[in-house]
């Protein structure tokens, strides 16, 4: 089988880098990929939101799957177009994949069916959400309704701050369209944990757990990023949380885009928050999560094409999902002054340590081949994963290997996971 992935971050790396093992598949494709997915797949230079050339080359490649692995392609509806003309891809169709494409629509939903989430409200001009803020409880929570990279929500400990974040998302617009409706919610705390899980219509199968660091900075300071490290397993995400979830969240989720006439399938993210009141939903997202994929993608037993079609053709529930009794720590080198203003064009230097591992992965994120070698090319630049017998010796694993590579203006944070070993 020939396989055509979607995208050019970490996660698609994370991704192909699974496809790469399977028995079922002989060559691999990404659009337009990085220069850590080139070695693995061959890259073609059609970005992801170019439908109709996606769509072409899938017909002349006779690729048999496409794997969608970012929102935005997802969100506008690539699914459908590849179905439409006959191909087989995995990820969930436009009408479904609103559960993150609208944040204002997943909060809707959560409150008619009863799923667990923070109390909130939704606005559609600005002067309507200051006259709400004027009166609201704070620290409070401004979300962007749209896609937004992940950056697009902001917690405000005071009135000011809230009528500054009301004016940065709606007004100044931000993060673009996705700032036309807002979404204000309750500031809850807790643990946060993620829960990824394949979906095929009516059956959902969890992951193993895991947990994103955002800020940018040591101890959680600085602003929010797309993610500057994971660890999976959660040792907060116990099996009374787990039972739980997946009876007042995962299920009832899928039953309720099925209640609504989208049936979903592909992969649902949970981003969940441990409350002292339960379990609850903070936010949906449509795809594997990045980086939580490098940690949880290298511990996964199956077959992940055995997987994704039983997503695809409704046979989820034959699938005995499987993962690894170890553990798996992910640390983001990115660019000096990630995510505000970073330089690119830095050649890597050790790479190679990488090669032939079978504990340690090097997923690229921002990175391009060039005549002088692999350079940076983005904020985020690698995900270095390594696994590890329990939490603490993978932290230690992640750490050793993320000096095994070098560049200039190169910068992570040194705490990704350390609160887990004072559990």
């Amino acid at each position: 089988m020939k396989v055509l992935i979607v995208g050019s971050g970490g996660r698609e790396h994370a991704i192909a880098a699974s496809v790469a093992k399977s028995k079922k598949v002989d060559e691999i494709y990404c659009a337009p990929g990085n220069a850590g997915i080139g070695k693995i797949a061959r890259c073609v230079p059609i970005g992801p939101m170019e439908f109709d050339k996606i769509t072409a080359f899938a017909k002349e490649k006779e690729i048999g799957l496409t794997i969608v692995g970012m929102d935005d392609p997802l969100v506008g509806g690539l699914v459908d177009q590849l179905e439409k003309e006959g191909l087989r891809a995995f990820g969930p169709r436009k009408n479904a994949a609103i559960l993150e494409g609208s944040k204002a629509f997943s909060k809707e939903l959560m409150k008619k069916y009863h799923i667990p989430t923070a109390d909130y409200e939704v606005f559609s001009s600005p002067e309507e959400a200051l006259s709400y803020l004027e009166k609201a409880k704070f620290p409070i929570v401004l979300k962007a309704d749209g896609l937004a990279l992940g950056k697009g929500v902001l917690i405000c400990e005071d009135f000011q701050q809230a009528k500054e974040g009301v004016k940065a998302i709606m007004e100044d617009k931000q993060f673009g369209s996705a700032g036309n409706r807002l979404v204000v919610e309750e500031f809850i705390t807790g643990r946060e944990v993620s829960v990824l899980s394949y979906v095929d219509g009516r059956t959902i199968k969890a992951m193993a757990s895991a947990q994103d660091h955002k800020r940018a900075q040591d101890g959680d300071l600085g602003p929010n990023t797309g993610g500057m490290g994971t660890f999976s397993p959660s040792p907060f995400y116990t099996e009374e949380v787990d039972k739980f979830c997946r009876e007042h969240i995962y299920q009832p989720t899928v039953d309720a885009m099925a209640a609504e006439g989208r049936e979903y399938k592909g992969i649902i993210f949970f981003g969940l928050m441990l409350t002292g009141n339960g379990p609850k939903v903070l936010e949906y997202n449509a795809r594997f999560g990045d980086p939580e994929a490098q940690v949880v993608l290298p511990r996964m037993k199956n077959d992940i094409i055995d997987v994704m079609e039983a997503c695809i053709d409704g046979r989820l529930h034959e699938i005995d999902l499987q993962f690894e009794e170890n553990a798996a720590v992910c640390v983001v080198l990115a660019s000096q002054g990630y995510p505000v203003k970073y330089e690119k064009g830095y050649v890597i230097k050790g790479l190679e340590r990488f090669e032939g591992q079978d504990s340690y992965f090097c997923f690229h994120a921002g990175t391009k081949e060039t005549d002088q070698g692999i350079v940076t090319n983005g904020g985020r630049v690698l995900g270095i994963t390594a696994k590890g017998k329990d939490l603490k010796q993978a932290r230690a694993n992640a750490y050793a290997a993320a000096g095994w590579v070098d560049f200039e203006n190169k910068y992570m944070r040194h705490d990704i996971g350390k609160a887990i070993e004072e559990v």
